[in-house]
């Protein structure tokens, strides 16, 4: 219970210390709003699949592969990436409109403001889930950077097997716990900018969007 228990609260901590990890799904979450957290989910779950790829390769060909120019260049990988998905969410946040539709209720009619983007109807999803991004964005952030290693290092102490794998599969479990609360919170508050002032919403979105752009720009400098 112990190693399960720090494993857990030590994957929630990476993610919440990671500034790229939240600013990379900051936008796809906002994007996705209510589904929002299955987003956090399948990053979670490609970090896990990286970091478990790298560990694998550092324990059975340290002497052969240059793990640390490989955790460099994955690191420069990162900081063009979160351009791209500040980019993406910019565009995607100035090119919504404010729509109105009008329904009855219990006798009485409502009026809801909400924004969609421009070429999408009001019949199709409100956002599209990007699962398969997220998943890639947390295999990438698997393989790159030590912050995750430091993470998963307590492992080691732990005198038997059983208990070092608990610790890293707990890892994983809280790098997707935590991710996947961060994404459905980021997603609540966009839903709720949608149903409000369209402006909120851009505003809203422009930020997460900025965020990464700015992380990505220190990602690239750093």
């Amino acid at each position: 219970m112990l190693a399960i228990l720090t494993g857990i609260i030590a994957g929630m901590i990476h993610v919440w210390a990671g500034p790229d990890h939240l600013t990379a799904i900051a936008p796809l979450a906002a994007d996705s709003k209510k589904m929002s957290w299955m987003a956090g989910v399948k990053w979670g779950i490609g970090h896990s699949l990286g970091v478990g790829v790298v560990g694998g390769l550092a324990l059975l060909l340290r002497e052969i592969l240059p793990l640390e120019s490989i955790s460099g260049w994955s690191e420069r990988i990162i900081g063009v990436m979160l351009i791209g998905i500040g980019i993406w969410g910019l565009r995607k946040a100035f090119k919504t409109r404010i729509h109105t539709h009008t329904h009855h209720h219990n006798n009485s009619i409502h009026t809801h403001i909400h924004v969609h983007p421009h070429p999408e109807e009001h019949e199709k999803p409100a956002a599209h889930i990007h699962m398969h991004a997220a998943l890639g964005i947390g295999i990438l952030h698997g393989f790159a950077g030590s912050s995750h290693f430091l993470g998963v290092l307590p492992a080691l102490a732990f005198p038997k097997i059983s208990q070092t794998i608990s610790y890293i599969i707990a890892f994983g479990a809280g790098t997707i716990i935590s991710m996947a609360l961060f994404a459905f919170i980021v997603g609540i508050l966009s839903e709720k900018f949608s149903f409000g002032s369209g402006r909120a919403y851009k505003w809203f979105m422009a930020s997460c969007s900025g965020a990464a752009l700015c992380v990505g720009f220190v990602w690239l400098l750093y």
